[in-house]
C-alpha cells in the first residue's frame, strides 16, 4: 500500500487487492469512539447495461497528493484521530473493493460527516480514470461524480 510521505494518514493509489482488515487495524485509535470504513465495490450494472468488469488507470503522483489534500481538510473540518483513503487501480472484477475511505473520530456524527466528505471529495477531484467493460462486448470511460 503506498501512503503519502510525511503523512500520518494510510493513503494510496494500487494495483494490488485492498485489504479492509489492515485498514480497520490502522484505524484503531484509543480516543475514538466512532470508527467509520466505507467500501466502494465494483457493481454488475450501470444505468440499465450489464457491466462485466471495471479498469481504473491514474496518475499516481498527482493522485495520492490529490488524496493527501483531502485528509487534510478532513482534519481541518472535523477531529479525525486517524483517516484512511485508498483506491485501485487496473482491472477489478464484479465484488472487488475499488476504494476505502475510513475516519476514527470521538463521535459517530463526526465519522459520518468526514467519510461521506472523504469519498465525494476522491469521486471529484481525485486523477483515477474508470473504463467499464459490458456485456454487450463495449466499453465506455465514465466520469466521476459525486
Amino acid at each position: 500500500m503506498a501512503v503519502a510521505a510525511a503523512s500520518p494518514d494510510l493513503l494510496g493509489i494500487q494495483p494490488e487487492p485492498i485489504d479492509r482488515a489492515a485498514v480497520e487495524r490502522f484505524l484503531a485509535d484509543p480516543t475514538a469512539g466512532a470508527v467509520l470504513v466505507f467500501e466502494g465495490v465494483v457493481r454488475d450494472h450501470h444505468e440499465g447495461r450489464a457491466v462485466l468488469r471495471l479498469e481504473y488507470e491514474s496518475y499516481p503522483e498527482m493522485a495520492l497528493g490529490q488524496i493527501a489534500t483531502i485528509a487534510a481538510e478532513m482534519r481541518v473540518r472535523w477531529p479525525v484521530a486517524r483517516v484512511a483513503i485508498v483506491h485501485r487501480i487496473g482491472p477489478l472484477d464484479i465484488g472487488e473493493t475499488a476504494v476505502i475511505v475510513g475516519v476514527a473520530t470521538p463521535h459517530r456524527a463526526e465519522a459520518f460527516e468526514a467519510c461521506r466528505f472523504g469519498i465525494d471529495q476522491v469521486k471529484a477531484d481525485v486523477a483515477v480514470w474508470k473504463r467499464e467493460f459490458y456485456a454487450d462486448g463495449t466499453s465506455a470511460w465514465q466520469e466521476n461524480a459525486c
